[in-house]
């Protein structure tokens, strides 16, 4: 039980000068992510996943335990709907730590005319492991 307590009782206290340095850093993380999967590389998009990483869908719950996971054709059938780039509307901070930062991210899918297809928000969850940032968590 101790251990547990330890675990939800973790915490530092930090100045707002702290928590802009972690959110600009894991902000990075997330914009190193985006530029990779513009790029359909996803080999790229791994290198800025934490695994195991995580994924929620409605009440699903997905665990890739280590990179080369994205099925082969995930481009091709995004690029089938006529989807050209993704890009952020807002990464809005809503929970910071020393370790981790939680992000409500609103991007939009757009074609080749920067017209939007579609929109997404969702949670996702970076955090600093080794000094390393990097995705762990995605709730769509």
């Amino acid at each position: 039980m101790s251990d547990f307590i330890r675990f939800v009782s973790a915490g530092t206290d930090s100045t707002q000068d702290d928590d802009a340095q972690l959110v600009a850093a894991a902000s990075a993380c997330l914009d190193r992510f985006t530029e990779r999967f513009n790029a359909c590389d996803s080999l790229g998009m791994d290198g800025e996943l934490h695994f195991p990483h995580i994924m929620l869908s409605g009440a699903e719950r997905l665990e890739w335990l280590e990179p080369g996971q994205h099925p082969s054709h995930f481009f091709e059938a995004l690029k089938a709907t006529g989807w050209n780039h993704t890009r952020y509307e807002a990464k809005e901070p809503v929970l910071v730590s020393q370790d981790k930062v939680h992000f409500v991210v609103t991007y939009s899918r757009c074609n080749a005319q920067d017209e939007v297809l579609s929109m997404h928000r969702n949670l996702w969850i970076v955090t600093r492991r080794d000094g390393c940032w990097g995705i762990a968590l995605r709730s769509y």
